[in-house]
This record gives C-alpha cells, sequence and structure tokens, in this order.
C-alpha cells in the first residue's frame, strides 16, 4: 500500500473522526519508538571475546583454604 492510498483515505474519514486517525498514528510511532529503545538496550552476547583471560589454575583450591580439605 503506497503512501498516496493512504492518504486519499484518510481524506475520506469525516473530520470528526481525523482526529482518532491521528492518536492511532501517534500511538503506532510511539510503540515503535519503545520497541527501537528495548532492542538498543539489550545486551550483545560476545564483545568481550578475546580480550579476557582466565588464569589456568582457575579453578585450583587456593592455597588459604588447604587447611580446610
Amino acid at each position: 500500500m503506497d503512501h498516496l492510498h493512504i492518504l486519499e483515505k484518510i481524506k475520506m474519514i469525516p473530520v470528526a473522526n481525523q482526529q482518532e486517525v491521528e492518536n492511532f498514528i501517534d500511538f503506532i510511532l510511539q510503540k515503535a519508538a519503545k520497541k527501537r529503545d528495548i532492542e538498543q538496550k539489550t545486551r550483545k552476547l560476545g564483545l568481550l571475546k578475546g580480550r579476557m583471560k582466565m588464569s589456568d589454575d582457575f579453578d585450583e583450591l587456593l592455597s588459604d583454604f588447604k587447611e580446610y580439605t
């Protein structure tokens, strides 16, 4: 559906109801803006891949706790 077709239909709506159409368009635009904001706030996985290094003995028992084993 092209823009001209939509505009022609809007022009056929009685003036009293055109405000409702404008309100609905505003609602749709706000909904789309909220969706964009949520998508932008979503964390992206793997951003630090290759930038962090874990030591080879990460899973080994700490020397401070050896007396408790």
